[in-house]
């Protein structure tokens, strides 16, 4: 049996006989004789052969023209031509053909976490390295912490951090490091004079120290809330009510100095509290509003005296000037007289001439 085969450029052919590889032919024509098979590869692709490549390696020719790859448990290779990414070869046995492309080959150590070899952000973004990649991203204004294996590693600004996929668990915890408001609302509490009020209060703080509020503190932000809570509680029974609505703006700065260091063990850095709002209950507004009645009134009445007083110093002041002048007087008595003859429309008489003598000596005067 006879056959003719061609091998092309950028080709190689593999003769078999009875499943062994006992010849490679490089380009040209050739006459094939008796029981034998030939495989004919293109050298630009990977090398895949039907017969058992530990076997074929054995030919010291195919050997020398091939590079092989292995792959160990572990283990992942990057394969780039041309300095283009292609593939993931995963765990086994690989071979290419020398000469054709220009090929390179990464050796990753999945066994680690963090990515110490040089991969791009765009390779470690490819779909291909989906399956073993962990990403994590710290948005702006945050900070993480990164913990491996349970355990604090370092902390991390903000940005985008990868790492291995493996059996060792990675885990970021990040944290909101911009100014924040805490709303202490509806707090009913009893002053030093028993007065039942309403009080909204507020806090602004910081996280400073982020290992302290995350590893060291339990929902560090319920803990600020109760010693807040706590604080306000014991300031505001100190204090009467008239005390506490005339120092209800220094409030906030009298609690945060009370509060000392408590708010530093948290990792916090408070800056500003106060009371936004003091509302009074049902019977305290009640009384509030008595009372205030009262005090417009006593204030209504003393402004009354005060003018009542003042006008009886003046009619004594001017009854004085009449006593020790006589001009004055008759000048006082003629304004009334004036003030009365306005309000008279008509004057009747009746009687003898004397009445009209008198009214006429009256006026003469």
């Amino acid at each position: 049996m006879i056959k003719n085969v061609q091998i092309k450029a950028n080709e190689t052919g593999l003769v078999f006989k009875n499943g062994n590889l006992i010849d490679v032919l490089k380009e040209g024509k050739y006459w094939i004789f008796g029981n034998k098979s030939v495989e004919i590869h293109e050298m630009k692709n990977k090398f895949n052969s039907e017969n058992d490549i530990d076997l074929l390696l054995k030919n010291e020719t195919l050997v020398s023209m091939l590079e092989v790859i292995e792959v160990k448990d572990g283990e992942i290779v990057l394969l780039y031509e041309k300095g283009i990414f292609k593939e993931v070869l995963n765990v086994g046995q690989y071979a290419f053909w020398k000469g054709i492309l220009n090929r390179e080959f990464q050796k990753i150590d999945l066994t680690k976490v963090e990515i110490t070899e040089k991969i791009s952000k765009t390779i470690l973004e490819n779909m291909k390295l989906k399956n073993f990649i962990r990403k994590f991203v710290i948005t702006n204004q945050y900070k993480g912490l990164l913990l491996i294996d349970g355990k604090l590693e370092k902390v991390l600004d903000s940005g985008t951090y990868y790492f291995w996929n493996n059996e060792i668990s990675v885990d970021v915890k990040s944290i909101d490091t911009r100014m924040q408001q805490m709303e202490i609302a509806g707090q009913e509490l009893l002053t030093k004079d028993k007065a039942m009020l309403r009080i909204n209060f507020y806090v602004r703080f910081q996280v400073e120290n982020i290992e302290k509020a995350l590893m060291e503190n339990k929902e560090y932000d319920k803990q600020l809330y109760i010693l807040m809570q706590l604080a306000l509680r014991e300031f505001v029974g100190a204090l009467t009510l008239d005390e506490l609505l005339v120092k209800k703006d220094n409030v906030g700065k009298e609690i945060l100095e009370n509060l000392g260091n408590k708010a530093d063990d948290l990792g916090l850095k408070v800056s500003d509290a106060g009371i936004r709002d003091v509302i009074l209950t049902g019977e305290m507004k009640e009384i509030m509003n008595q009372v205030l009645i009262a005090e417009k009134k006593a204030q209504a009445n003393t402004i009354m005296r005060r003018e009542e007083t003042a006008s009886t110093r003046s009619l004594l002041n001017t009854a004085k000037l009449m006593e020790e002048n006589e001009v004055l007087w008759k000048l006082k008595e003629m304004e009334y007289m004036e003030k009365i003859a306005d309000k008279i429309g008509d004057i009747t008489v009746s009687g003898n001439s004397n009445i009209v003598s008198q009214l006429k000596e009256i006026f003469a005067k």
